[in-house]
């Protein structure tokens, strides 16, 4: 750096630099460390998500010990470190769950182990109430993977998803349903047919 007065800017390279990067589990294989890399950052924007990304990679990060204080609703629902906005309040106010700004967020928020279970239980409770072919309709439809969140929205309108897959499973029995009923038909129109012909060939011998 210069020592001229004001002039701070400095023209050479770094003089020190690691030869090799820095890896936080080079020497760190801890089931605490472990538990801080799987840490999904969602529900914040861009910038925000960089930090707390930075804090991670160099080993800052220091996780909560127990639930902090929203500052919207002013509950202690806030679980994961550095957030300073609950996962409720940042998705119905559409800010950033740590600036609490309004920017695009770059990953919405997972559902939370509740909502899955409690969609899962309905899941399982739908399923119940079919018959045992539409039941197994429904696991082979799965299975080839047509069951998609798709099938859930009519007209822009959002539904439940398990809901959604059960209706259109049931849809397309319906549809197999008709369609063995239209072969059926045409199966006894052509034998019908075939029988007036054989009476015409009678008729002339």
């Amino acid at each position: 750096m210069s020592s001229q007065k004001g002039n701070v800017q400095r023209t050479r390279p770094q003089k020190h630099r690691n030869s090799t990067a820095f890896k936080n589990t080079k020497y760190d294989t801890s089931q605490r460390t472990k538990n801080i890399l799987s840490v999904g950052q969602d529900g914040l924007c861009k910038r925000c998500k960089e930090k707390i990304e930075w804090k991670i990679k160099y080993k800052k990060y220091k996780p909560l010990t127990q639930p902090a204080t929203c500052t919207r609703c002013h509950q202690k629902t806030v679980k994961k470190a550095y957030y300073t906005v609950c996962q409720p309040c940042a998705t119905s106010l559409n800010i950033c769950a740590k600036c609490a700004e309004k920017k695009d967020i770059v990953t919405e928020f997972a559902p939370d182990e509740q909502t899955q279970t409690a969609e899962q239980c309905e899941m399982e409770q739908e399923i119940k109430l079919l018959s045992e072919r539409e039941r197994r309709t429904l696991f082979r439809l799965k299975a080839q993977g047509k069951l998609t969140d798709g099938l859930t929205k009519e007209d822009g309108e959002d539904s439940e998803p398990n809901k959604g897959n059960v209706d259109s499973a049931t849809q397309g029995i319906d549809e197999l349903n008709c369609d063995s009923e239209d072969e059926d038909k045409a199966s006894e129109e052509d034998g019908s047919e075939g029988e007036e012909k054989v009476d015409a060939y009678t008729l002339f011998e």
